[in-house]
Formats: structure tokens, sequence, C-alpha cells
């Protein structure tokens, strides 16, 4: 890490003896290994290795931003050249430019700080191809299932440095182990697909294969033989999995870039209640082994864990050094970047806090409702708010899961569902966007 810290110093310094204000650079390095395979058969074993590098550099108040794979000094001085040539020549940005000395993290050579976002152990090709193998087995092997789409096992690790004009430099890297599988059930023209899978920074993390495995075959059996319901405004029940989405629905509502626009239908919300009074919602750039956690942000910033909703109140917006500035704001510590465009507005751990009743006690509650389990499609409208999304699942009856339900669509509006929403206590963290199951009263049900 060390070593890409030099580099980008050096590739700074070219940038500012070019006539560049000011500049940052980023540089990325990657490898991943990743096995697939379908009903016992190999189908995959892929090995990759890379490296991105990108340059941003400012001249007054205009920034430019170009990327290379070629770190030879040649390829360097034609980068910041480039670089140059394109920021003399386009539109005055008046809210870009870099942090000011004195808010930068202090950065480091040293790594995660503690985050333990590394797992040092590469698995060996046999260790996948046997955790793909196990996953499938296991989902093969549940009673009703018919066939598989496959199983696959993968590790990734990544290498992140970054090095600003303003004095910040800073690395880290962080690895991803990842196992899922997908089976179908059933016969002809009665067959039902589902999956599973688990992802985690130490492969001691992750679930086991045959957990994996077992959970996706009972629910591709569960599947089987689904009705349409009738149109009806019932309580719905989001499955952890499928209750997650709203969190993205609501990051997305309360990004800087959407409220600067205006396009986002929580605008003129910040201070008030937009959820009922149980509702907490937290990012956590420092969970130690999260899917998302960061030291520092992309444009240097300490990460910060934030209360985004407390008690049911919108506390804060998502936001980058540009977003922040249009808003006459600070930061908030979110700017996620790649090396071929400037930073912008990003979550990190994002979930819902778990509330005090099981799921089996929110149902419990509910004589007639719709459990949902997967959705599909995106008629979200990010300025309304309004919301429509394909759904299956299981129909709640007397307080019980009953018969499955298929082809049905779930309506209303965010600002609504957001207020009447009733988190479960099972709150995981499996996706790095978690919540725990989600009752929402008085949704619009669609069917037959």
């Amino acid at each position: 890490m060390s070593d890409d810290l030099d580099i980008l110093d050096d590739l700074l310094g070219r940038a500012r003896k070019a006539s560049a204000d000011a500049a940052d650079a980023a540089l990325l390095r990657g490898v991943s290994l990743s096995h697939a395979q379908r009903l016992g058969k190999p189908e995959t074993l892929e090995r990759e290795e890379g490296q991105d590098l990108g340059l941003r550099v400012l001249v007054g108040q205009r920034q430019a931003i170009v990327s290379t794979t070629d770190l030879n000094a040649e390829g360097m001085q034609d980068l910041v050249e480039r670089a140059i040539a394109m920021a003399r020549v386009v539109p005055e940005d008046p809210y870009c430019g870099l942090a000011d000395a004195g808010d930068i993290s202090p950065g480091g050579r040293a790594g995660d700080a503690g985050l333990e976002l590394r797992d040092p152990d590469e698995p060996a090709p046999n260790a996948l191809i046997e955790r793909a193998r196990l996953c499938e087995e296991a989902a093969r092997a549940v009673t009703g299932v018919t066939n598989s789409e496959g199983a696959e096992a993968s590790w990734s690790h990544s290498q992140v440095a970054l090095a600003a004009s303003n004095g910040f430099a800073g690395a880290y890297g962080l690895s991803r182990h990842s196992l899922g599988v997908s089976v179908i059930a059933g016969e002809g023209a009665h067959m039902q697909r589902d999956y599973d899978y688990s992802s985690a920074v130490f492969a001691q993390d992750l679930e086991t294969p045959d957990a994996i495995g077992r959970r996706a075959g009972e629910r591709a059996v569960k599947r089987l033989n689904p009705r349409k319901q009738k149109t009806c405004r019932v309580p719905v029940v989001f499955d952890p999995r499928t209750a997650n989405s709203f969190l993205r629905h609501f990051a997305g509502a309360i990004n800087g870039q959407s409220i600067a626009r205006g396009t986002s239908f929580l605008r003129d919300k910040l201070g008030e209640e937009v959820f009922g009074a149980t509702i907490n919602i937290m990012d956590d750039p420092l969970r130690r082994r999260g899917l998302r956690s960061r030291p520092f942000d992309g444009e240097g910033l300490a990460a910060t864990p934030r209360r985004l909703v407390e008690a049911g109140r919108l506390q804060t917006w998502i936001l980058d050094l540009a977003s922040a500035r249009q808003l006459k704001l600070a930061s908030t510590g979110h700017a996620s970047r790649g090396v071929s465009s400037p930073p912008s507005p990003s979550p990190s751990n994002l979930y819902l806090e778990a509330g005090e009743r099981s799921p089996e006690a929110l149902i419990g509650d509910i004589d007639d409702g719709f459990y949902v389990t997967d959705m599909i499609g995106m008629g979200v409208n990010g300025v309304t708010g309004d919301y429509s999304r394909g759904a299956s699942g299981f129909w709640i009856s007397k307080g019980e899961l009953g018969d499955a339900v298929s082809e049905m669509t779930v309506a209303g509006n965010l600002k609504d569902i957001f207020r009447h929403a009733t988190p479960a206590n099972d709150l995981t963290f499996r996706y790095g966007t978690d919540s725990p199951t989600l009752l929402v009263e008085g949704l619009t049900v669609a069917g037959a």
C-alpha cells in the first residue's frame, strides 16, 4: 500500500508542475477468483487481476477526470497532460473542489484502522469448488427440487489508495467471500425458482454451504402452486431480503444530489418526522467486518457513523463536498468514487434498527394480509414517492402464512409507507443494506 501512495504522490507532483491548482488521485487494484457449477458439473473457474488509476485536476473552478491502467512514468505524464487540457476547456463548476486541509482524515498507510476489512487468506480454487458443490447438493436434496440454475462461489480482494494535493493520503484493503445457489421446483408449466446467498469479508463468517443450499431449495418448493389474490387493501409484511429495498429508496431520496436538484419527494422534510416514532436508521462506515465499511470517504474525510433517522425524524442528508456546498452545508463524509468520474454521495453500511416484536407476532395479529418474499420491477418515482412493484410470496390468513401467491402488485406512496412501517426484532447484517422484517399497514395489493 505504501508503494501505491508513492505512485499517487508522484502523479500529484506532476499535476502541480503542469499548472493544476489542485488535484486528487485514486489507485484501485483488484484480484478475484470465482467458480460456477450446474447440476454437479463445473462451468467456469476464472481468475482476474486488474488495476485502474484515476486523476482529477482542478484549474480554477474547472475540473477534469481521466483514467488509465498504464502506471509507467510515460503513461502518467500523458495522463496529466490530457487532464490539464480537458480542464481548461470544460465549463466552470462553482461547487467542485477538494476538502480544506483542516477537515481531512488522518488517512495513513497502516490500512483499515482496525475495521478488519481484509481476510489475509486467499482460498485455493479447490476450496471454492467444494463450497459450490456442497451448496448445490444441499439445494437439490430438498424434496420437490427438480432442476438447478447453478451455484457460484467467489472471492475477491481490492486495494484502495487515495491521495490529494491538500495533504490527504490513505490506503486500505478489503476482501469479499460470496456463495449462492438458485434452484427450480416443480415440473412443466408449474415450476418455481428461488435462491439464497451469503457474503462476508472473512470466509469464517460465511453461512455454511448446507444452510444456504437447503434454504434456497425449501423456498423454491414453498412457492409451488401459487394463486392470485383479489385486489384489496391489507397489511403487507416484507421479508428482510425485500424490506431492505425501502432503505435503498430512502437513501436515494436523501442523496444530496437529488436534494440539490429538487428531485426528491423528501426535499423539504429535513428535521421533520418522515417515519413512525419507533423508527431509527443508521449508516455506519466503521462497522467491524462490514461489507461496506471504510476508514475514510472518497474525498479523504473521516468516515463517521451517523443516525439518519431518529425516532422517525429525518436528521441529515447524505452529502459529498459538491452537494454540501450547493446546499450551503458541510459534507457528511459520504463521498464515493471510482477512477473515471467525480465523487458522489453514497451510504455505507445502512440499516434500520430492530423493533421489539418478533416476525411471528407481527404476522399473528393479521387476519388477512400479504407476506412478500420476492419483488420485481422498478416502479418507483423518486420525485413524487409513488410506488408500484411486482411481488410474490404467501397470503396471511388468521395470523398464519398460507398459500403461495404470485403475479401480484404492491402499490402506495413511499411517504405513507415510511410513516406506517413497523420493524420486527430479527435484524441481521447480510447485505450491506439491511432491514428486519417490516410490516406496512394499508397497502394496495392488486391481483386477479
